[in-house]
């Protein structure tokens, strides 16, 4: 074996022991784990803020209709049903408020929330708050308050408390036909929940329904006891205080969960979900761009286009000459093409000089305006240098004595 094969082969050799070195440290490392990756949600349980809700409801045996809109003209609700709007009340109708109302009094039982806090109300008019006499706070009205009691607490036995209602809008109910049957707040601090008698149904006003929501985690129990997880209605205090907020009707009735789908738009799933097929694309066209883009800078004027009349050029030859003082020239070379075409048409008057043309000319033209025995002696005489207007008078009656032959 030549040095070379030795060579290769003592390459191959070290190469190998390396490889097998770094095995034998990868195995002393390498610990086998599992992990557990929640996925995206997708379908209702994306769009549905209270779709966890709904599977605990209809694992416990309750009947749930769950739908982003009322629609009440197709939806019939039963004396002993339950609404559940979960959305500001002010997207109710004037009209879809006064029928729920007249269910409410014939045995129905409503769950409402106030309007977000961040948003003023001022005068404007709340569908069913206002008809059950509740009063709500404005940022103008409750501002300390809600800096100081921006929270209420949930307290469950062996538990830490929790923290509901942060940031939502309080209110009273001094304004109610009737005293309601459970409250949560004080005169102090106003009122986070309320339940009103209405005729013979019930009004649940709460400050917000953000403990219903399911806003990640995948957890299914409602009332079975402690769950961990993401969604607000999986802690087993939020879970308790909704079995409590729906027991008027629970069970004798059907519970209509009422949400706007949350949706994301289609920018944003783009944006967010998409990136990996649009910014190739997009830097790709920024290269096309580029690469076709004319020079920065200001933009340039229009090349002038080629002009190929031969009138123009006839014209701008003649003033060039004239400029440099070849005026006499230009005016012999009409005078000559005028005594031309004089000699085809009357060879007689051409072959005479002096007054004898003149007074034949005259005659010839005695019927042609401005064309007098002074006119044409003036123009068949040179014009003195530089006189501009005696030069362009003496061109155009040539021109015009020529034509007229």
């Amino acid at each position: 074996m030549n040095r070379q094969g030795m060579y290769a082969v003592a390459i191959v050799l070290v190469l190998g022991l390396l490889g097998f070195a770094g095995y034998q440290l990868w195995r002393q490392d390498f610990v086998r784990s599992e992990e557990t990756v929640d996925m995206p949600r997708t379908g209702e349980a994306a769009s549905n803020p209270l779709y966890v809700l709904k599977l605990a409801l209809q694992k416990d045996g309750v009947k749930v209709d769950a739908r982003q809109r009322l629609l009440l003209s197709t939806h019939t609700l039963g004396a002993r049903d339950t609404v559940l709007i979960y959305r500001d009340p002010r997207t109710l109708a004037a009209g879809d408020a006064k029928a729920l109302l007249e269910w409410v009094a014939r045995g129905g039982h409503l769950i409402v929330r106030t309007p977000p806090w961040r948003e003023r109300v001022g005068e404007a008019r709340v569908p069913v708050l206002d008809e059950v006499g509740v009063t709500l706070l404005d940022a103008s009205d409750n501002g300390e308050h809600a800096q100081r009691n921006g929270c209420a607490q949930l307290f469950e036995r062996g538990r830490e408390a929790r923290s509901v209602f942060c940031g939502a809008r309080r209110f009273y109910f001094y304004n109610a036909d009737a005293e309601p049957e459970a409250a949560w707040g004080d005169e102090d601090t106003a009122y986070v929940y309320a339940r009103l008698p209405y005729g013979e149904g019930k009004v649940d006003v709460l400050a917000d329904l953000d403990f219903l929501s399911n806003q990640g985690g995948s957890g299914l129990s409602m009332f079975a006891g402690p769950r961990a997880g993401g969604d607000e209605i999986a802690y087993a205090s939020n879970a308790a205080f909704a079995r409590q907020v729906l027991a008027p009707n629970y069970k004798a009735g059907t519970v209509h969960l009422i949400y706007a789908a949350e949706v994301p738009s289609l920018w944003h799933t783009l944006i967010v979900n998409s990136w990996m097929a649009w910014l190739p694309l997009l830097l790709w066209l920024l290269a096309w761009l580029w690469q076709r883009m004319q020079r920065f800078g200001p933009l340039k004027p229009a090349p002038a286009m080629e002009r190929r009349s031969l009138l123009e050029h006839i014209v701008a030859s003649g003033e060039h000459i004239y400029r440099y003082g070849y005026g006499p020239s230009l005016y012999a070379s009409v005078r000559a093409a005028f005594l031309l075409r004089l000699r085809r048409r009357d060879p007689y008057a051409a072959s005479i000089e002096g007054e004898p043309q003149i007074e034949l000319l005259a005659k010839r033209y005695q019927n042609e305006p401005g064309l007098g025995p002074a006119q044409i002696r003036e123009a068949l005489s040179h014009p003195v240098a530089r006189d501009h207007a005696a030069f362009r008078t003496r061109i155009a009656t040539l021109i015009r004595m020529r034509n007229r032959l």
